[in-house]
């Protein structure tokens, strides 16, 4: 998976565009600016937008070629963020240190999905906010972009049995949006996005 990455980033200019993700730019702009994490970030679309808000931003991938860019995106922004190369079953940090974590477009098997999203809830502070947005599973009836395995994809009753235990779920719904976050992202699209409160 790691060269499949590396290889898209490489052989494109900016796989999801230069604009952070709609649904994460409308939750930013409401909230206290603090710490954020953002899990599988590649370009940096979405880290360089909360930088810019004045997040203190830390970011990874495991792609080493998507944290170059990202570097060079946020230099060209004249930001700074603390960007990781890292596998995500690797990556760790200390117990209720974020405001913030945002995954966008994260798919993940369900172990791993189990796991990583166990973790989430230590890193965040008590009263931190986790922002979602994945592709469900009508995604497979469309053409732009996303997992086209059912296991990698998203539900909010899968979402809500992930959390409800350490989070209160603020907001949990299905969404038929248009993207435009670059051409890999391009076009009708079946999402759902959660907001939760740490509890």
């Amino acid at each position: 998976m790691k060269a499949f990455w590396d290889e898209r980033y490489t052989n494109n200019e900016m796989v999801y565009g230069y604009k952070p993700n709609r649904f994460l730019e409308d939750q930013l702009e409401e909230l206290p600016k603090g710490k954020i994490l953002l899990p599988a970030e590649g370009e940096g679309r979405n880290a360089i937008f909360a930088a810019k808000l004045g997040w203190q931003v830390h970011a990874f991938d495991f792609s080493d070629v998507a944290q170059q860019k990202a570097l060079a995106f946020a230099k060209l922004n004249q930001v700074e963020v603390n960007y990781e190369v890292v596998d995500l079953a690797q990556f760790n940090a200390p117990e209720k240190s974020f405001d913030v974590i945002a995954l966008i477009y994260v798919h993940l098997k369900p172990d791993l999905r189990n796991s990583f999203h166990q973790k989430i809830a230590r890193w965040l502070k008590p009263g931190g906010k986790l922002i979602l947005e994945a592709f469900n599973l009508k995604q497979l009836n469309n053409l732009s972009g996303g997992p086209k395995d059912e296991d990698m994809l998203y539900s909010r009753s899968m979402l809500k049995s992930d959390f409800s235990q350490t989070f209160k779920i603020d907001y949990c719904g299905d969404v038929t949006l248009w993207l435009e976050e670059g051409p890999f992202h391009e076009g009708k699209a079946d999402v759902v996005r959660l907001i939760a409160t740490k509890i």
